[in-house]
């Protein structure tokens, strides 16, 4: 029983799905049955992995702090003079 990664054409949502015998997946989002079945990768733990999951998630981190930021000080400047 395999699972598979799928994106519907009508909504883009992305979900995965435990397909059993001929089941025929179905959208969660809306329930459609136009789908795209996506490449999965599998799983792959290793020093390489971990160091490379670990500085894109610092990367995003960073990036989240930077726009919090850079929303902050809109805001303020927005609302300093009221």
């Amino acid at each position: 029983m395999p699972i598979y990664e799928y994106e519907c054409r009508a909504c883009r949502h992305q979900f995965e799905q435990l397909i059993i015998h001929s089941t025929t997946p179905e959208c969660p989002s809306c329930h459609g049955h136009d789908l795209e079945r996506l490449v999965s990768l599998f799983g792959v733990d290793s020093d390489a992995t971990r160091g490379t999951a670990q500085n894109d998630a610092k990367r995003r981190r960073a990036q989240t702090t930077r726009d919090h930021n850079d929303a902050e000080v809109s805001y303020y400047r927005k609302h300093k003079d009221h």
